[in-house]
């Protein structure tokens, strides 16, 4: 959450009477979160929140309730997502290795230094009584500074190691909170990060951005009659076939129970009810046959909606346009793609 904690009274006074006014000209309700929204704007310590708020308000948007409801939830509120801590980690743990190189190389130097005054003590020495006795003493010395350097050196490959372990471990960690178990698609969490990136860039850049919205026919039917292992083999050829029917740098993501959703950037309605038409014949044409007796099931087929998104549309309202068209889809006798009419 925002915190005021860290500004000066006046300033914090002065980015509050500005907020307060810029809701009163966009006829803002004067909410707690949304004086947060605007506080935080004001301020500017968030680009990505200024950055969508100027494009809305140059499209003329009106920021009534839902939209000012995903603003807070999409840049203010706290979600403590298992990404953000990996990432912040991760980020630390650059830090300490960079610290360690650092002592490492401060040390290897300081014995280089080391050394070279014992050189010039050696030579010196060489003109007393014993200089076999004074040269021991320099060669033991060099040797006590190198062991120390080696040390240090090894210290700093086991380091390495253990910080590159740790890291990999995090990745992993995050990209399995951003993955759906079941099908190895993105998971609902991801895929709203992901649209909602690509609806900022959209309204930024001026290109398209379609999503379309696939659910799988009589999927009850399956899982009634051969159980739950079976549903989830479909869901899983359902889910093989969006992922290799999308293109690069779309994204193909589990929305919930058997609902899978793609989302295309900068693909027009007609582009992305191509690829979804695409998707729909290819599982259409699949054979599905039960792994523990090889038993052919028959034909899986699914409904597809497809929506494209509109500048300033909230996510909900995205998404309910492609629910709809994937309704009207499913009222047309189903295994067809239905681009939304708004």
């Amino acid at each position: 959450m925002l915190s005021l904690d860290d500004l000066e009274p006046d300033h914090a006074t002065s980015v509050s009477k500005h907020a307060l006014q810029l809701m009163a000209e966009l006829e803002v309700p004067a909410t707690p979160p949304n004086f947060t929204v605007w506080f935080a704007y004001v301020l500017g310590r968030s680009a990505a929140l200024r950055k969508t708020i100027d494009i809305l308000r140059s499209n003329d948007r009106k920021f009534d309730k839902a939209l000012n409801r995903e603003l807070y939830n999409t840049f203010l509120k706290s979600t403590g997502s298992v990404g953000e801590v990996a990432q912040t980690i991760s980020g630390e743990l650059d830090a300490i290795l960079v610290n360690v190189r650092n002592d490492v190389a401060g040390a290897i130097a300081d014995s280089a230094a080391h050394s070279e005054e014992l050189m010039e003590v050696g030579r010196t020495l060489r003109t007393a009584n014993d200089p076999q006795l004074a040269l021991k003493r320099l060669a033991d010395e060099l040797t006590r500074a190198t062991e120390r350097a080696s040390a240090l050196e090894a210290k700093l490959v086991e380091a390495s190691g253990e910080l590159g372990d740790l890291r990999k471990s995090l990745e992993q960690a995050e990209l399995r909170s951003r993955t759906d178990a079941l099908t190895g698609l993105a998971n609902r969490g991801a895929m709203e990060s992901f649209l909602r990136t690509a609806q900022i860039n959209a309204m930024e850049s001026g290109d398209s951005l379609s999503v379309f919205l696939i659910d799988v026919d009589h999927f009850k039917k399956f899982n009634d009659t051969y159980g739950h292992q079976l549903g989830d083999q479909v869901l899983r050829l359902v889910a093989k076939c969006l992922q290799e029917g999308i293109r690069d740098g779309d994204l193909a993501a589990r929305y919930g129970g058997e609902e899978l959703i793609g989302i295309l950037p900068g693909a027009p309605l007609t582009i992305t009810q191509e690829i979804a038409e695409r998707v729909r014949t290819r599982i259409a044409s699949a054979n599905v046959k039960k792994r523990a007796t090889g038993e052919l099931i028959g034909q899986v087929t699914i409904s597809a909606g497809v929506a494209q998104f509109k500048p300033g549309e909230s996510f909900e309202a995205l998404i309910e346009r492609c629910d709809q068209a994937l309704y009207r889809a499913k009222q047309s006798g189903r295994n067809c793609t239905i681009g939304s009419d708004d």
